[in-house]
């Protein structure tokens, strides 16, 4: 397997391999052996793979940098990234020849390159697909458009693996600006999504029963849709991740609070917040009066940096004497294992990014979500989950701002932790139930890995 070179999409592919080794139903086990890219402005990376303890059935192994085109160059992260994993193609090739019996390579969303190198070997290529199985179908059909049309000047797109026709306000950002955010770059990888063996989707045919039955009917030449999650990391980063010492604090500080009380705000990995917006969500949070787990980032210094926790959380931050004033209610922290906070029994709610990772955690976890898409494909699956499924409330952005005032923070989380008679609530529990259904012995994610063994062994 070999994985783009963030957390965001290394963590899945990891998980993933971890499904595949631990599924004991065939009679023959089989091993992994993940490739990893460095990233010298992301050292987390690196951190991670030298910590990754191998076992009998999966191994890490870092490849030495390939040549870095300079960031300065692109006006998109993506395709910088996408340069830069496609230099690695060589040594990919050389390391790929010294593991034998290879059954199959799995390449994630962007190394898409790679497929090259398979053909070159032999090796049946396969898609891991880490976002929801509406999105792949958004992303398809956006590669049967001409590049000339311009999807920044349309109110709305009709596809066929959403029942809505999507607005434009739920496009992906690369769509909003086409020449800055990489366009033809998402565009010339979902081409070639149709030319592997098959495409592993991190997602469950009950959670999203319209979108995959649209895969295997509408999007000509697909090959097969193998939908096996959720695929989750229930330990989260606690094993690994350089700054653990403050997780404790945060739930120690949980345990004494009432089960399902708290709302908890995390943005992700390269999730920030500028000062005017922390204010916002600060007053709103008061106004609302729940009690708060708030997970708050500075943005980034620079385009290719990630964002880092602030040194000292100023008071000058939030509205005038809002530390003081919720000190009893609220936890404002840092880095946080997400997933352990998930897992609490006091999380009530959570605000959150619309990460597909974060969504499937939450639904595993039955906390309901507050959607606050900031980047990549989030807007379409904050949309997803509000207007398609159901599963989740909205927060809207004032456009005249560019923020989410307060007012609607305040209103966004009564109706998260208490709206409609806790209807949401109950429908994100049903989820859950079904969710955890899925990947039991003859289940239908279960069932999905089954047949994608078959192929792959025999």
């Amino acid at each position: 397997m070999i994985a783009t070179p963030t957390m965001g999409n290394l963590l899945p592919v990891v998980e993933f391999a971890i499904h595949l080794v631990n599924h004991h139903h065939h009679h023959r086990r089989i091993s992994v052996t993940i490739l990893t890219i460095s990233m010298p402005q992301w050292p987390l990376i690196d951190h991670y793979a030298r910590s990754h303890t191998p076992t009998d059935h999966i191994r890490l192994i870092q490849l030495l940098p390939a040549d870095t085109p300079s960031p300065d160059q692109y006006t998109s992260r993506i395709e910088f990234i996408s340069l830069y994993i496609q230099n690695h193609r060589p040594m990919v090739q050389q390391t790929l020849a010294t593991i034998e019996p290879l059954v199959g390579l799995f390449v994630d969303m962007f190394c898409t390159s790679m497929i090259d190198v398979a053909n070159d070997l032999g090796i049946p290529c396969y898609l891991y697909f880490a976002s929801p199985a509406a999105y792949l179908g958004f992303v398809l059909h956006l590669a049967t458009l001409p590049l000339t049309e311009s999807v920044d000047s349309l109110n709305e797109l009709t596809v066929a693996s959403f029942t809505n026709p999507v607005p434009s306000s739920a496009f992906p950002l690369f769509c909003r600006n086409k020449n800055e955010l990489g366009y033809s770059c998402f565009v010339r990888h979902a081409v070639r999504y149709k030319e592997t063996k098959g495409i592993v989707v991190n997602t469950f045919r009950e959670l999203e029963p319209y979108s995959l039955d649209s895969l295997s009917s509408d999007y000509i030449g697909l090959p097969p849709v193998y939908p096996v999650g959720p695929v989750v990391d229930h330990v989260g980063p606690v094993k690994w991740h350089p700054n653990r010492s403050g997780l404790e604090k945060v739930i120690q500080w949980l345990d004494r609070q009432p089960d399902c009380s708290v709302v908890f705000l995390c943005f992700g990995s390269m999730g920030s917040l500028n000062r005017a917006q922390v204010r916002e969500i600060g007053t709103g949070l008061e106004r609302a009066g729940y009690r708060f787990l708030w997970s708050l980032r500075e943005p980034a210094k620079t385009k290719v940096e990630l964002p880092n926790d602030y040194e000292e959380l100023e008071k000058d931050l939030f509205p005038d004497g809002f530390v003081d004033r919720t000190a009893q209610s609220g936890l404002v922290c840092g880095w946080v294992s997400q997933v352990s906070v998930l897992a609490h029994k006091a999380i009530g709610g959570f605000v959150s990014h619309c990460g597909w990772n974060s969504i499937l955690e939450s639904i595993s976890y039955g906390v309901p979500v507050a959607t606050w898409p900031l980047y990549g494909e989030q807007h379409l699956n904050a949309f997803e989950m509000v207007k398609e499924l159901g599963l989740s409330v909205e927060m809207k952005l004032d456009k005249g701002n560019d923020l989410v005032l307060a007012d609607e923070v305040e209103r966004g989380v009564r109706e998260l932790m208490d709206g409609r008679d806790g209807a949401l609530k109950i429908k994100v529990k049903e989820m859950s139930d079904k969710s955890k259904v899925a990947l039991m012995k003859n289940g239908s994610s279960f069932q999905a890995l089954e047949n994608l063994l078959d192929v792959l062994l025999f």
